[in-house]
């Protein structure tokens, strides 16, 4: 049980605590209610360059690093389809360091242009290395356009493509940072050694001078349900060839959703699962293969991937997936539900170990809508039954709801 009080600011900012007395340490976890979703299909790659833009210094303090490592603190960030999320963790008696950097940040960055051309670089290189010239690297910038036709998920978080980052002005990112970085759209978790009251203190003293804003109406368009099965065939100088199939299901807090990932579960995880036993283990057909769901905010993917030995087709290949979903979906036992289910749970309760994830976990649960989430989590996902498995998997995963790429190497 993750225990928290909260309050929330008069400027519109969301505040819970997490108290742990029993580490020295303590977090400062902000979640930005941000992401590629939220961008212009034709200025894409934004979210993902504010990440970059966070660390090149605000208008007060030209270096972020460099106080708080002198209070031994550490920082990092990741930007994600659905939002950005910034932490630090530092020794618990250094804390006031934490929120004045990030109130700083709030309050406003430098908007240098120098600061600017530098991080368009550092992406622009980022988006070379772990996307065009890596194998297997462009496998998303290929595959979400093929899946989403509508939806802003159909790209990637690193942008549509090069252009977009290379051609981001000033104007461009002052509007993105006055319109997603305001108080009202962002959430703080405060864990670790630290005391309610204080928190409470320190919040109003260092954010409450941030001045209120109306947070932006989310008006994203809807996907549309898929009638018939998309294919695309690439090549690339990969090792070997792969596949990738994807379906679409549900958004996160659908009634569906445990029961559809705990199915991906059955299907792909790990060495047990019966994708991996009978492709990889008895058949020999597949190097590896995985299955796994998306579980963004919106309407997500379920997707299975695996790289396939020389002498199997891509339609062997395929079929062979197809008979696995469809046997499993016939004989499905109480055992392997349970088997699953409990591997889920005992990842959660593994997961809250670590104060980081502690705090990161409440602050993606109160953006999902439901703070208490980070304890029902466990309870939802033992409630799933074989029958709901069975039924959601015959629900989503039909073939007219499928797309599939098949990656050849050259």
């Amino acid at each position: 049980m993750i225990e928290y009080k909260n309050f929330t600011l008069a400027n519109g900012l969301q505040v819970y605590v997490h108290e742990d007395h029993s580490t020295p340490m303590a977090v400062m976890n902000i979640l930005y209610d941000v992401g590629s979703r939220d961008e212009d299909p034709n200025k894409t790659g934004f979210a993902h360059l504010f990440e970059h833009l966070m660390f090149g210094g605000s208008a007060n303090i030209p270096s972020y690093d460099t106080p708080l490592q002198k209070v031994g603190g550490e920082n990092n960030a990741f930007t994600s389809p659905d939002l950005t999320n910034y932490y630090i963790t530092l020794p618990a008696e250094n804390l006031e360091t934490a929120f004045w950097l990030e109130s700083d940040r709030m309050m406003g960055l430098s908007f240098e242009q120098r600061v600017l051309d530098v991080q368009q670089k550092v992406v622009i290189e980022e988006f070379k290395q772990r996307y065009l010239n890596q194998p297997y690297g462009d496998v998303w910038l290929k595959l979400r356009p093929l899946a989403y036709k509508t939806h802003p998920y159909r790209w990637a978080t690193i942008g549509k493509e090069i252009a977009h980052i290379e051609n981001a002005t000033m104007n461009d990112v002052k509007d993105f940072f006055y319109t997603y970085y305001i108080p009202s759209n962002a959430i703080m978790v405060v864990a670790g050694n630290v005391k309610y009251d204080e928190v409470k203190k320190l919040s109003e003293k260092w954010f409450d001078p941030i001045a209120a804003k109306t947070k932006k109406h989310r008006n994203l368009p809807k996907e549309q349900p898929q009638t018939e099965k998309r294919t695309l065939k690439t090549k690339a100088s990969v090792p070997m060839n792969g596949i990738y199939k994807t379906w679409h299901i549900p958004e996160r807090m659908h009634s569906d959703y445990y029961a559809i990932d705990l199915f991906s579960d059955i299907l792909g995880r790990g060495q047990s699962s019966r994708l991996y036993q009978s492709l990889v283990k008895d058949k020999k057909m597949f190097t590896s293969i995985n299955a796994y769901v998306t579980g963004s905010i919106d309407a997500g993917l379920f997707v299975v991937e695996g790289k396939m030995n020389d002498s199997i087709s891509f339609d062997k290949a395929e079929a062979e997936i197809d008979t696995i979903i469809g046997n499993t979906l016939l004989h499905l036992d109480e055992n392997e539900t349970q088997k699953v289910k409990n591997q889920a749970e005992a990842t959660i309760v593994l997961s809250e170990v670590e104060l980081l994830n502690r705090a990161m976990n409440l602050a993606f649960s109160v953006n999902l809508g439901d703070a208490e989430l980070i304890n029902k989590e466990g309870a939802l996902i033992q409630k799933v039954t074989t029958e709901s498995i069975i039924n959601t998997g015959k629900k989503y995963l039909t073939e007219n709801n499928s797309s599939v790429m098949y990656y050849a190497k050259q």
